[in-house]
């Protein structure tokens, strides 16, 4: 593709798209090929903000990403590798390398679907062919996953998969940048989805409220929505609410994941921080 070509697309990507792809590949968990200029200059940028951080005895940004990554892989690998799972969709997945490991660790017992808008699918396809990192069993679609009715809505993408089979729809930070009402409505798109599958699950990171009460977490907060030029909702002031408006959406269960329960499998779990952010694992249909 032509340079100037290459440069339009990264300016529609937005600049977490490219820090935490960069986060990946800085911490062993991606391919270089997933690495931009942008993401580098972004992760050297936020150096000292984080440093800055930890030292007021807050949060950082890097340790709550790796834990809620790898978290949320931990789950899908449960979930696949016990044949409960077979068909995965990412929402919003970014420079995520989640699709292109699962794919190749998986190969054709698994369909791993990438969704994201326009500009940002379009620019990991060609990611994807050009370090030769795309497969068969792994491709990435056009979404507008806020959508009904449209032909780039959830439903119209889950009507082409196969029914009969467990799916899995993960979105990983997405939903801390839209309001309440977007995000419910949201999860139930999702919950519908999944309900017209044999079994689904849904995996995504969230933050509460009540985990960010201090000095420190709210100057962080206020850090991160500067950053990503948006507002940082917390929607729910605890799990259980959280959890309850899970149910409210159309899942048959719903229950937040704390990173630190899994610090025994998960290094990063155990990072300062880690257990800022919690992980949603709500289910729909048939699990036995």
């Amino acid at each position: 593709m032509a340079k100037n070509s290459q440069e339009k697309n990264n300016n529609n990507i937005s600049p977490t798209a490219h820090y935490t792809g960069y986060v990946w590949v800085a911490n062993g968990l991606s391919h270089p090929s997933f690495a931009t200029l942008k993401g580098q200059a972004l992760y050297a940028a936020l150096r000292g903000p984080q440093w800055l951080s930890q030292r007021l005895s807050g949060p950082s940004m890097d340790n709550i990403l790796l834990a809620r990554h790898t978290l949320i892989d931990l789950q899908l690998e449960r979930a696949i590798s016990s044949g409960a799972i077979t068909q995965v969709i990412e929402i919003a997945s970014g420079l995520s390398p989640r699709g292109w490991r699962f794919a190749e660790r998986h190969g054709d017992a698994i369909e791993y679907i990438e969704a994201d808008l326009p500009a940002m699918a379009q620019r990991k396809r060609e990611l994807l062919k050009n370090a030769g990192l795309d497969s068969s069993n792994h491709r990435v679609v056009d979404i507008d996953a806020f959508s009904d009715d449209c032909p780039l809505s959830l439903n119209a993408l889950i009507s082409t998969l196969d029914r009969r089979k467990g799916t899995a729809i993960i979105t990983e930070g997405l939903i801390n940048y839209f309001d309440t009402n977007s995000v419910i409505g949201l999860w139930s798109r999702i919950a519908d989805a999944l309900g017209h599958m044999q079994r689904g699950i849904y995996l995504s990171d969230i933050h509460l409220s009540n985990l960010s009460n201090d000095l420190a977490s709210k100057a962080f907060v206020k850090m991160l929505s500067r950053f990503v030029r948006s507002q940082v909702h917390l929607h729910f002031d605890g799990e259980a609410s959280a959890e309850q408006a899970l149910l409210l959406s159309g899942f048959g269960s719903a229950h937040l994941l704390r990173p630190r329960d899994f610090a025994e499998r998960l290094p990063y779990c155990r990072a300062k921080g880690a257990n800022q952010v919690r992980v949603i694992a709500a289910r729909t249909g048939n699990w036995g």
